[in-house]
């Protein structure tokens, strides 16, 4: 990504991820702290921007505040976004998403990365929990009837199918 790709208070990644196409499909930033040591406790929460993901956030902090050396890790998915748009959207996007987030841990002092990724939803939540060794998934939940959870989906209903970690659901 190029410099004059990110808004001024918006800090280059530390890594970024392509595709075969050379589309940027992740980017993580690296937070505050010291990165946990190998085994401590690590949560990857799904923040969308939403008060539900905002709520998910506040309870996994509380529960990573109980482990010494703790780590949250901050996931926001995109939907697919053609080449051009990748290079801008997806790390404004998801650095905006989690503007709240990131504040909410930094005041908590707690350790986190940032995880943007392009892709569908569930599927990339539950890949990066599975890859980072996560112990947890805290999400929010919208709430949706049952009716409309099955015309639209819930991404935590498929989150909690896919995953072979604990998944903490906050409404």
């Amino acid at each position: 990504m190029t410099p004059a790709a990110m808004p001024d208070n918006m800090p280059a990644p530390g890594l970024e991820r392509r595709d075969g196409m050379g589309r940027l499909v992740a980017v993580t930033w690296h937070g505050t702290g010291t990165h946990a040591a190998h085994g401590s406790a690590r949560w990857l929460v799904a923040v969308d921007g939403s008060a539900c993901s905002s709520r998910a956030v506040a309870m996994a902090a509380r529960l990573a505040a109980l482990a010494p050396g703790a780590e949250v890790d901050l996931v926001h998915v995109q939907s697919w976004l053609s080449k051009e748009a990748a290079e801008t959207g997806l790390a404004r996007g998801g650095w905006a998403a989690t503007a709240q987030a990131r504040q909410l841990l930094d005041a908590a002092g707690l350790r986190w990365r940032l995880h943007a990724v392009m892709g569908e939803t569930a599927p990339e939540i539950v890949g990066l929990a599975e890859a980072l060794g996560s112990h947890g998934i805290a999400m929010g939940s919208h709430g949706l009837t049952a009716a409309a959870s099955v015309l639209l989906g819930s991404v935590a209903y498929k989150v909690l199918h896919l995953a072979g970690i604990p998944i903490l659901i906050v409404r």
